[in-house]
């Protein structure tokens, strides 16, 4: 089964940017959705972007705007670039493919 490394998550500036990646040990082309969630601190795990096979992108709110979800199935890779970053990003940011799910990357951004 598909197993997924994230990495890229850090410290950042309120203001600034990061961007993660997703790794896939296999194949992603064949998975119709994949995507990220984040879970800060104390709350409950959130939506924050996904990405179909066919390139259709859907957004929280919370990020709309600021993040762009990417897929490179060549790779095997899922990208989330973060731009614009606030303090209220900050969270374990979590990428899943089908039912498979990463260990998760700390994003702390500072104010």
């Amino acid at each position: 089964q598909v197993q997924l490394v994230e990495s890229g998550g850090g410290l950042a500036q309120a203001g600034g940017s990061l961007t993660l990646s997703c790794a896939a040990s296999g194949s992603i082309f064949s998975i119709p959705v994949v995507g990220w969630y984040r879970q800060a601190s104390g709350k409950q795990q959130e939506f924050v972007a996904l990405i179909t096979r066919g390139g259709t992108t859907n957004y929280a709110d919370s990020v709309k705007g600021r993040f762009i979800i990417s897929r490179d199935n060549a790779k095997n890779t899922v990208y989330l670039q973060m731009n614009s970053l606030k303090p209220e990003d900050t969270a374990v940011y979590y990428c899943y493919a089908g039912s498979r799910w990463g260990q998760g990357t700390q994003v702390t951004v500072s104010s």
